[in-house]
């Protein structure tokens, strides 16, 4: 063998040879990328953080005051801006327990829609403006917050609102909830609201008139829709959405009542007290039904304006729209009902009336759901007629009232 093809083999082996080494590295460099990022997605599972993570909640800490009440006010408010007051209780999930010692950060604009920083702020917190404070609520929950109503961003279409962040006494984590949004905010559209995702309950404030002042009662509701909170709302008994959440807007046929003939929006058209929607679906039970309606007609009459009950019928079984409408005609007839509307959908997964918003669960025996102000503030599934369960709604509807009740709402309502 000449001495040309020596050298062509030795390069051809030695081509070979570094492939094989540069195969064999990729390889080995492969295999250790994937157990790194195995390892990272294991440590990842055991440190799941309580709400998934939230871009600007550690700021809380900075400037956190040693002692925290349960009502601030915050730099805004002797500003130049609507003076507003946000007060409520906070519960545990579930929605029924008040839950004390919570802490509440709140940072919002300013009345021009800046998060204005102030001279000698802490650097780390002037992102989050001057408007910003604390309360911690008290042994029954309670909390207050006077400040400004904040103004939106300017040119930019985003409603104006309040951020919110949560620490609870046992959580390691914050976590922030649904910012707290306006009503009455013209930028506050449909399509908006329907991105929202009830973390915490809704975010939507209703505010009320109080002289010079605005005042939104908003309860929250702790881990409601927030992702790897540690605690599960234990009720089995599924049907219709969480206390704390918004009612969605549905339209049922009305067969008897104040709206006979219609299709008139119960939480549309009064949301402005209190109100009641009793949902039966494919296990009715006449007798029973008959003397919820009793009940419910009297709590009717002994509240006046103050409380509308809603029966909603929703029987897929065999449905009629001539037949159902029949059937509740005569009911309402038959118990003398004054102010009680008797209505009915198709059934309660029925899109066209959106009555499916409302998650009830067609196969339980009844799902009683109290409202005020479009918010649920208590809900009961296969609730026996009996005088304790009585009880259990009239204390509801007492204790759901306070000394705002009777305020007036914005002209523009």
């Amino acid at each position: 063998m000449d001495l040309k093809k020596m050298q062509f083999q030795f390069l051809k082996k030695l081509c070979y040879l570094i492939f094989l080494v540069t195969l064999v590295g990729n390889f080995t460099s492969c295999k250790g990328q994937t157990n790194t990022i195995s390892q990272t997605k294991v440590f990842a599972k055991k440190k799941k953080l309580v709400g998934g993570g939230c871009d600007g909640c550690e700021l809380m800490y900075v400037g956190m005051p040693k002692n925290i009440t349960a009502r601030d006010t915050s730099a805004g408010w002797t500003e130049k801006g609507q003076k507003l007051l946000v007060t409520g209780t906070v519960y545990k999930l579930g929605g029924k327990i008040p839950a004390p010692n919570v802490i509440i950060y709140y940072w919002q604009t300013d009345n021009n829609g800046y998060y204005s920083p102030k001279v000698g702020m802490d650097e780390r917190a002037k992102r989050h403006g001057h408007i910003r404070g604390w309360v911690k609520t008290d042994e029954n929950g309670n909390y207050s917050i006077y400040t400004i109503r904040p103004s939106p961003y300017p040119n930019r279409d985003a409603p104006a609102h309040i951020h919110i962040a949560i620490k609870e006494p046992n959580i390691d984590d914050e976590y922030y909830i649904d910012s707290f949004v306006f009503s009455d905010d013209r930028l506050l559209t449909r399509k908006k609201r329907e991105q929202f995702k009830n973390r915490g309950g809704s975010g939507i404030l209703r505010v009320l008139i109080d002289g010079a002042m605005q005042i939104a009662e908003h309860n929250i509701v702790l881990g409601l829709n927030i992702p790897n909170y540690p605690k599960d709302n234990s009720n089995k008994l599924k049907s219709g959405l969480e206390i704390g959440e918004e009612i969605p807007s549905f339209s049922p046929y009305h067969a008897f009542g104040p709206d006979k003939g219609t299709t008139t929006c119960p939480v549309c058209k009064y949301g402005r007290f209190q109100g009641i929607l009793y949902f039966v679906g494919n296990k009715p039970n006449w007798d029973k039904i008959k003397k919820w309606l009793f009940f419910l007609e009297s709590e009717s009459v002994r509240r006046s304006y103050y409380l509308k009950v809603y029966f909603v019928y929703g029987n897929s079984v065999d449905y009629s729209k001539r037949n159902r409408k029949k059937v509740l005609e005569e009911l309402g007839n038959e118990l003398q009902l004054e102010h009680t509307a008797l209505t009915f959908v198709p059934s309660f997964h029925d899109i066209e009336s959106e009555i499916k918003l409302n998650r009830i669960n067609q196969e339980v025996k009844n799902t009683f759901i109290i409202y005020r102000h479009r918010t649920m503030v208590d809900k009961f599934v296969d609730l026996e007629p009996i005088e304790e369960n009585y009880k259990r709604i009239s204390k509801t509807l007492d204790n759901t009232k306070s000394k705002y009740f009777n305020l007036p709402e914005p002209k523009y309502h």
